[in-house]
C-alpha cells in the first residue's frame, strides 16, 4: 500500500512539473516549484481523506478534496493581476487549478485520466501561445544600448519567439543590438517599452 501511495505522489509531482515547465519558460508568475507542490499538495490532501480517517465511525472522504477546489482559488487570486485596464495572470491561475485537479487525480490513483488531462492542458496552452504570436501580430524594430555584450545578449535571448531578426554592432564604447520583434496587438506598446527598459546594463534607445 505505501509503494503505491508514494508512486501517486511521483506521478503527481511529474505531471505538476509538466505544467508548471511550460509556465516556467513564457516566463509566467508562477513556475515549476510552485505547480510540483500544488500537485503533490492536493494528491497528499485526495489521500489522506481517502486513508487518513478509516479509524472514525462516521466520515466523508469527499471532504478534503473539496477543500482543495476551493482553496486553491485563494492562490489563484494572489496571481491575477488588474493594472491599467488590463487583467494578467488569469491563465496561469487556472493552470494552477487545473494542476490541482490532477494532483487530486492522481492521489486517488486515476493516473490515466490524470495524464490525460496534462496532455490537453499542455496542448491548449502551447496552441494558444501559437496562434497568439501569429494571428493580428506587428513588427516592431527596437534598438538596444549596452556597455557589456553579455548583457546585450542576454536581454535579446530573453524576447523568445518574438524576435525574427537581430544584429548587433558596435558604436564608440558601446555595443548595439537593432531587433526586428513580432508583437501581439494585444500587447500594448506601453508594456513593450516597460519590459524592455527593465534589463539589467541595458537601455531602450529606439523603437518604431
Amino acid at each position: 500500500m505505501t509503494g503505491e501511495l508514494i508512486l501517486r505522489l511521483l506521478m503527481a509531482g511529474i505531471l505538476g512539473a509538466a505544467i508548471g515547465f511550460e509556465r516556467e519558460i513564457r516566463a509566467k508568475g508562477a513556475g515549476i516549484r510552485t505547480h510540483v507542490l500544488v500537485a503533490l499538495g492536493s494528491a497528499l490532501f485526495m489521500i489522506i481523506s481517502q486513508y487518513g480517517f478509516g479509524d472514525a465511525d462516521h466520515f466523508d472522504a469527499s471532504r478534503v478534496a473539496a477543500q482543495v477546489v476551493s482553496g486553491i482559488g485563494f492562490i489563484g487570486a494572489g496571481i491575477i493581476i488588474f493594472q491599467k485596464n488590463r487583467v494578467s495572470g488569469l491563465t496561469t491561475a487556472a493552470g494552477l487549478w487545473v494542476t490541482a485537479s490532477i494532483g487530486l487525480g492522481a492521489g486517488c490513483g486515476m493516473h490515466v485520466v490524470a495524464a490525460v488531462c496534462t496532455v490537453l492542458s499542455l496542448a491548449i496552452l502551447e496552441a494558444m501561445h501559437f496562434v497568439t504570436i501569429r494571428v493580428g501580430d506587428k513588427n516592431v524594430v527596437v534598438v538596444l544600448l549596452s556597455g557589456n555584450l553579455k548583457n546585450l545578449s542576454d536581454a535579446v535571448n530573453s524576447l523568445g519567439k518574438r524576435v525574427e531578426r537581430y544584429r548587433y554592432y558596435r558604436e564608440g564604447d558601446a555595443y548595439k543590438a537593432e531587433i526586428t520583434l513580432r508583437v501581439p496587438v494585444k500587447e500594448y506598446l506601453e508594456q513593450l517599452v516597460e519590459r524592455l527598459s527593465s534589463f539589467p546594463g541595458v537601455q531602450l534607445e529606439s523603437l518604431e
